[in-house]
């Protein structure tokens, strides 16, 4: 594995930024933030049926983080420069984590989102060495904002 970043790690994170900025996913991911409540796998099929804009909209957001952090987990980005650029993969996986055992087990797939969830990890131990108060705050603002 390479130790130091080059321009290969900048071009590909610039090159996953440009796809953040698509209209259709931008939008996906605003709703994530902003609106996704789901407390079950159940509810889940509930409030975000089958071919639905919601569902498409999480269906979009969770697997642009997991290819994502498949990239870096595979070192074809550097964790640091992409930990330095973003935590929103963090926040998303914050937002679903609780759903992942039933959902693996649901489908038959201990693999889903497992990118996303060992980088996540991988996050939360890099920030506990910078700024260890802080995904304690993003936390706490997460679930405030769930009361609303």
């Amino acid at each position: 594995m390479r130790e130091s970043m080059d321009h290969f790690d900048a071009d590909l994170l610039l090159r996953l930024y440009e796809l953040r900025r698509e209209e259709k996913l931008r939008r996906a991911r605003q709703w994530m933030i902003e609106k996704f409540q789901v407390d079950s796998i159940e509810d889940l099929g509930r409030q975000l049926p089958q071919g639905s804009e919601e569902n498409a909209f999480f269906r979009m957001t969770l697997s642009y983080w997991d290819m994502a952090a498949s990239l870096v987990n595979h070192g074809l980005l550097k964790a640091d420069l992409f930990f330095e650029n973003t935590a929103e993969f963090w926040l998303i996986w914050e937002k679903v984590k609780h759903l992942a055992p039933a959902l693996r087990e649901a489908r038959k797939n201990p693999l889903a989102w497992k990118s996303l969830e060992t980088l996540a990890r991988k996050y939360e131990q890099w920030m506990a060495t910078r700024a260890p108060e802080a995904l304690d705050s993003l936390r706490k603002r997460l679930k405030d904002a769930a009361k609303k």
